[in-house]
């Protein structure tokens, strides 16, 4: 015999599972309590995925604590199992992002890629830049095969293959913002810190006259409307303008020389691919080196070394290249020459531009190793990931 049988004398039965009793919620009851665990059940069901049966059983103590025919205590513990299934309920539906994030997150570095998303052939998650590449790059360095860390299949640029479904779902699940720590899809979390914070950082509209605030975007009319600098004198302005000229003299001085040199009579230009070899020494060392190409009337080769052969390149956080150029030709007189190593048209590695001067001998055939100028380490290892670096050189013969 049921419970509310035995309390009523045959009194009605709970209803049918997810139906909400006659009674609940209604005057002021133990049976009251049902309400809020309902309204829990319904939010737990929305947005996420709850358990069934949990779900089910946390019906069933909802009915039987808006049962009228109860008795009043088991009423009052059948609405205090009901809230804290409820609770439970909600709380394994809260975690789903945190159950997507571990599934969508790159295998590599372990978060949600930014940007484009790839796999591989047994559908690892791989993010390419930087995380991937500079896995890419500590293969190469130890010459050692390319391996996902999920499941151990090979990996390269050219067996991953992009992920557009996981892109989008990755784009609608939440962030944080770092400034002001809501919560807003990915899609739309970029343009919210850019346009729309308003704790975002943002500079004083005085900062061409020298002054150097920064803070808080909600900040910024206080403090513009308080800002020294309007009311400096000239004399004061011109020593602060003389300060930030002397950081662009550098910069103009290098297209200066570029636009000189293109002047000259004889230029001459060509694609470089540097290809990877290894040292014959006991511990073998990586080095790059180009084929024989012909500018300017006269065979070339171009080496690259990384970190400048240090002995275990892989152990260093911070990575470079250096190369040198090398007159392979035998020349009747000194050739005068400057050069400048500058990125593929295929590539998206960023270089920048530095000249190089060297007079070319039979007896002093190459140059030093002279630093390849790459922005950054990431930069170092987008081009160590690649199977050959292809860059494009520029040779400006002096004519005396």
């Amino acid at each position: 015999m049921s419970g509310a049988e035995e309390a009523g004398g045959g009194g009605p039965a709970a209803g049918p599972a997810g139906a909400v009793p006659a009674g609940v919620g209604v005057g002021a009851g133990p049976g009251a309590a049902a309400g809020p665990a309902a309204a829990a059940l319904g939010e737990a069901a929305g947005p996420g995925l709850p358990d069934e049966a949990g779900l089910a059983g946390a019906r069933q103590l909802q009915e039987a604590a808006g049962d009228p025919d109860a008795p009043p205590k088991k009423r009052l513990r059948a609405a205090e199992a009901a809230e804290a299934a409820a609770a439970a309920v909600a709380a394994g539906s809260g975690k789903l992002e945190e159950r997507l994030y571990s599934v969508l997150c790159c295998t590599v570095c372990l978060d949600l890629p930014k940007a484009s998303v790839y796999q591989n052939f047994l559908f690892s998650i791989l993010r390419i830049e930087p995380r991937t590449s500079s896995l890419l790059a500590d293969a190469r360095l130890k010459e050692e095969q390319a391996t996902c860390p999920n499941c151990r299949c090979e990996i390269s640029k050219s067996l991953c293959c992009r992920n557009l479904a996981v892109e989008k779902a990755v784009s609608e699940l939440p962030s944080e913002c770092g400034f002001c720590l809501r919560q807003f899809p990915r899609s739309l979390l970029e343009r919210h810190q850019k346009e729309e914070c308003q704790d975002r950082v943002t500079q004083c509209k005085y900062k061409r006259i020298g002054c150097p605030w920064h803070g808080p975007f909600h900040e910024l009319t206080v403090h513009e409307a308080a800002c020294a600098h309007p009311t400096k004198t000239g004399n004061e302005l011109m020593e602060i303008l003389d300060e930030m000229d002397q950081s662009h003299r550098k910069e103009m001085q290098l297209y200066n020389s570029i636009f000189s040199l293109l002047s000259f009579e004889k230029i001459g230009y060509t694609e470089v691919q540097f290809r990877p070899y290894r040292t014959d020494d006991f511990i073998t060392r990586l080095y790059y080196e180009t084929p024989r190409f012909t500018v300017l009337n006269q065979t070339w080769v171009l080496k690259a070394r990384v970190n400048d052969s240090e002995r275990n390149p892989n152990l260093s956080c911070k990575r470079t290249l250096s190369f040198q150029l090398l007159l392979k030709s035998k020349v009747t007189a000194p050739l005068e020459c400057s050069f400048l190593l500058l990125k593929g048209p295929y590539d998206d590695v960023r270089i920048s531009p530095v000249i190089y001067h060297f007079v070319f001998t039979n007896e002093s055939n190459e140059t030093d190793y002279v630093p390849l100028p790459i922005i950054d380490s990431v930069e170092c290892n987008k081009l160590l990931a690649a199977k050959n670096i292809n860059l494009r050189l520029f040779l400006f013969q002096i004519q005396k």
